[in-house]
């Protein structure tokens, strides 16, 4: 995903994990901090060996805030909320972020580089404007759906205008 979405040092890529779909149970109703901490565990070192940072999305109990490092906050100018994320209330995987993080924080709105949806948690609303799919050979993450996407600039201009192919 990283080598597909192109990220470099400094992004941020952004992931909503439903546990619950991950063991086989609907959205919301069967929070797994096992599952959660397996999934933090292959995909938090893998960013931090990049310099990318992580956000971890919350549930709609908490507005699907963000956790993310301190210092990626106060570098992109973030307002900070107060909360801190439960298995019931945030979901163990940004629970598994908040603990795990240097000095975590909860955000309410990033625009991440590129992100992984895994079990239908919609981060769409967390990604750049121009979202692209990425498709990978793994469709799935335990029983629930893996969806990732990249974000490129906008295209803008009429029809005399030209674009990079690597966009």
């Amino acid at each position: 995903m990283l080598s597909k979405a192109g990220l470099v040092a400094g992004d941020l890529f952004v992931v909503g994990c439903s546990s619950s779909e991950i063991v086989g149970e609907h959205i919301g109703k069967g929070s797994s901090l096992e599952a959660a901490q397996a999934v933090f565990a292959g995909i938090y070192p893998a960013l931090c060996d990049k310099g990318i940072f992580l956000a971890a999305q919350c549930c709609e109990h908490l507005n699907r805030v963000l956790i993310v490092e301190k210092e990626y906050a106060l570098a992109h100018g973030l307002e900070i909320v107060c909360v801190k994320p439960q298995p019931k209330a945030g979901g163990s995987f940004a629970t598994t972020a908040f603990e795990n993080f240097k000095e975590p924080v909860a955000v309410e709105t990033v625009s991440a580089s590129a992100g992984m949806d895994i079990g239908g948690t919609l981060i769409g609303m967390h990604l750049k404007r121009v979202a692209v799919p990425v498709r990978l050979s793994l469709k799935q993450i335990g029983q629930a759906n893996l969806l990732c996407a990249r974000t490129r600039p906008k295209f803008v201009g009429g029809a005399r205008a030209v674009y990079p192919e690597n966009m």
